[in-house]
């Protein structure tokens, strides 16, 4: 079927918290792992500049709205109620955008229902069935990130992250970023194994390091809408089994996680 290109990559990268049925990663999405802003400071560090007074590190196409006196180091290692508030809307908002945009293209406008959900539409490389809800679940969060990457581009430039893959020891607390570069070296080696258990959470709010994480959030889209949202839980064996991803998220980032599904919000 037409789908099993896209299934086999999904396959390969369904590692982390995503293993059980839904959705996984595709090459494009490794490549969009972190805003253009902390990639271009990550890979080239000319590209980057600190701010007086600051110990972040900005990209250098904010250099000009902070020397302006916007105080964007501020604005993004500093998040006020009203910031937090506006963050949240554009997730929730940008949560709304994806579903409809996919059920106008595929249903004119109507949210599928529970038989249309449990279609049957492909089959990925090992033969397993895809559903229409898994095939849905991906296309919304592509159209999420694209929404997300739009926004706060504008509102967080510096300040945000998409899909960035972390490796979280839960026996040490250690919490490590594994760049795209050797994340794709991984793959390509045909080492994965080493990318097993790792946790890609959809955006993170950072101060500029993804490794100072102010809030994160991950996107679900449950087919049928009537069904509630819910974090996925983690296959057997180490180093999280046993545990669902928002207990996880927590433990490595801290509280501030949210799972955001449309018509039901930031929670």
């Amino acid at each position: 079927m037409r789908f099993r290109s896209t299934t086999a990559l999904l396959g390969v990268l369904f590692l982390s918290a995503c293993q059980s049925s839904g959705a996984g990663q595709t090459r494009r999405e490794l490549k969009q792992s972190m805003d253009s802003g902390s990639s271009a400071c990550r890979q080239n560090p000319v590209y980057c500049t600190r701010t007086v007074g600051e110990d972040m590190v900005l990209p250098a196409r904010a250099r000009a709205t902070a020397e302006a006196g916007a105080s964007v180091a501020g604005a993004i290692k500093v998040m006020d109620e009203a910031a937090r508030a506006r963050v949240r809307e554009i997730m929730e908002t940008c949560a709304n955008d994806a579903s409809w945009e996919v059920n106008k293209q595929l249903f004119a406008g109507q949210t599928p229902t529970a038989d249309q959900c449990r279609q049957i539409v492909g089959t990925d490389a090992t033969g397993n069935s895809i559903t229409r809800a898994m095939q849905l679940g991906q296309m919304k969060h592509e159209a999420a990130m694209r929404c997300v990457q739009a926004r706060l581009s504008v509102e967080r430039p510096g300040g945000f992250s998409l899909k960035p893959r972390y490796r979280y020891d839960p026996k040490t607390k250690a919490l490590e970023l594994i760049s795209p570069e050797a994340e794709q070296a991984l793959i390509l080696s045909g080492r994965t194994v080493k990318l097993r258990g790792t946790l890609v959470p959809d955006v993170v709010i950072h101060v500029g390091n993804p490794l100072k994480v102010l809030w994160v959030f991950d996107f679900k889209f449950p087919c049928p809408i009537s069904n509630n949202p819910s974090w996925r839980r983690y296959p057997e064996g180490p180093p999280h089994e046993g545990r669902d991803q928002g207990e996880v998220y927590r433990a490595a980032f801290g509280d501030n996680v949210s799972l955001v599904a449309p018509a039901w919000g930031a929670h």
